[in-house]
């Protein structure tokens, strides 16, 4: 396990779902969510999309970005991001960069078969580009109102 918890946050350049590229320094100032899911419009990674929708505007009070971050294409995202009206950023890394700068790139097993993927991370990372807070291996019931509390509780 890669705990980043007390370390500057990696940097990156990566293509967002509108086409701009978006690195760490673009955040400056600001609390970001930075969360990694394995894909657009499946079940779970929609379910979680939509709880940040839902409480964007609550994480935007505590003056905190939210950063969904999968491998998809950039024209995924933009679907994604259209069909669920997404108020966020969606960024792609398809060479796995970012996901194994966070150690998030696993090896992976589902029905018997072993495969590379993404496993549902999120990281807080601070005004300072310090990451304050992780959570691996993310279950999503809950997940969301539990980031917005730890930001209401020791970010604001």
């Amino acid at each position: 396990m890669n705990v980043l918890v007390g370390k500057k946050a990696p940097e990156f350049k990566l293509e967002a779902g509108d086409g701009k590229e978006v690195t760490m320094a673009d955040f400056a100032g600001k609390n970001v969510v930075l969360y990694f899911y394995p894909k657009d419009m499946t079940p779970g990674c929609t379910t979680e999309a939509c709880d940040f929708k839902e409480s964007h505007q609550s994480f935007a009070e505590l003056d905190t970005i939210i950063v969904g971050v999968s491998p998809d294409p950039k024209e995924r995202h933009e679907k994604f991001i259209a069909k669920y009206d997404l108020p966020f950023l969606l960024l792609s890394d398809p060479e796995h960069v970012l996901s194994e700068a966070y150690g998030v790139w696993v090896l992976k097993k589902n029905f018997g078969k072993e495969y590379m993927g993404v496993e549902r991370s999120t990281f807080v990372i601070n005004k300072e580009g310090e990451v304050v807070k992780e959570w691996r291996k993310v279950k999503v019931k809950g997940h969301v109102e539990e980031a917005l509390t730890y930001i209401r509780e020791n970010l604001s």
